[in-house]
């Protein structure tokens, strides 16, 4: 079946209406306490101060080698700060956040049953009767967070299905694989580098205080060089491509030099398209890589004997992002 959005591709960037996503699965933290700056933002690897309260921050929570433990969204409420992230995420970000609070006061209250939350994608602010409304660019086009009772979900839910498209799951993860935006779980977990997924500028600030893996995020930058980026990648046979495929090279045979985390067809650009993690020196724009079926699952670790059948292949080349 297909969505509104999918059949009108251009609707969500150019829309005066826009379409909008149900957000609600989600997992929410309020954080209070007079330290909540403070504590938050030596957690964080953006600026804290940048979020109000109509609008939101992207920021990644790091341990100290620099990876990954969580991708969140925050913004200012009151005195509070909201913070939501993947739902799988829901009770480790909890322990991770209380983990550092020592003698701060922060409480960290887990609210992820208390609210809705729904995404708009519009040029304008949606003019809602009910919901705390946040300015925020989850797609990379702008957006407005749209925070309710979740007493109120279903009254919320028809009233914005009532002046703008639903956008199902499945199309919204076409529209985020186009855009090259790395989601939990895919492009983004707990052995990944928030440089390597591209999230400089949508998450990092190099100019903010003290964060637990600060050290290795600002040595990267110093360096300019990361082991591996995320990378757009196009079959050039039109064959789809799956999570999960690892990367050759001709040029280094038997040796392993990324692998692809999402993959889809994208209508937009009459192409199958997929994400993917390549190695430095590989992954400039125009290299040509086999894509195979793995014998492990999803980011498997490098072999030093990988040496994919050629009729079980496929070739791809890698091509900037996002992908339009």
């Amino acid at each position: 079946m297909r969505s509104k959005a999918m059949d009108t591709p251009n609707k969500y960037s150019q829309s005066e209406q826009g379409i909008f996503l149900d957000l609600t699965g989600r997992a929410k933290f309020r954080i209070t306490g007079t330290d909540r700056l403070r504590f938050l933002n030596g957690q964080i690897t953006n600026d804290l101060r940048k979020a109000g309260e109509t609008s939101a921050i992207e920021a990644c929570i790091l341990n100290a080698k620099g990876k990954t433990d969580a991708h969140i969204y925050v913004s200012a409420s009151g005195e509070s700060f909201l913070v939501d992230a993947a739902a799988d995420l829901r009770e480790a970000l909890n322990i991770r956040l209380e983990r550092y609070v020592i003698a701060d006061d922060v409480q960290i209250e887990d609210v992820t049953d208390q609210f809705s939350l729904f995404h708009v994608l519009s040029q304008q602010s949606p003019a809602l009767q009910r919901g705390r409304i946040v300015s925020l660019r989850r797609f990379a086009e702008p957006g407005w967070d749209i925070w309710s009772d979740a007493a109120q979900h279903h009254v919320s839910l028809q009233e914005l299905s009532s002046r703008l498209a639903l956008c199902d799951s499945d199309t919204a993860e076409v529209m985020r694989i186009e855009q090259g935006i790395p989601r939990w779980g895919r492009e983004l977990t707990n052995e990944i580098i928030p440089i390597e997924a591209n999230l400089e500028q949508r998450a990092i600030d190099y100019q903010k205080g003290c964060y637990i893996g600060q050290e290795v995020i600002s040595r990267i930058k110093m360096s300019g060089q990361t082991n591996k980026r995320l990378c757009g990648l196009i079959p050039l046979d039109a064959l789809p491509l799956q999570p999960g495929m690892k990367l050759a090279a001709p040029s280094a045979p038997g040796k392993e030099v990324g692998w692809i985390t999402s993959a889809t067809r994208s209508e937009r650009l009459g192409k199958e398209i997929a994400l993917g993690y390549v190695k430095r020196g590989f992954n400039g724009a125009g290299t040509k890589l086999a894509a195979a079926r793995p014998s492990g699952g999803p980011g498997a670790s490098a072999t030093e004997n990988f040496a994919p059948e050629p009729d079980r292949t496929i070739s791809v080349e890698v091509v900037p992002l996002p992908f339009f």
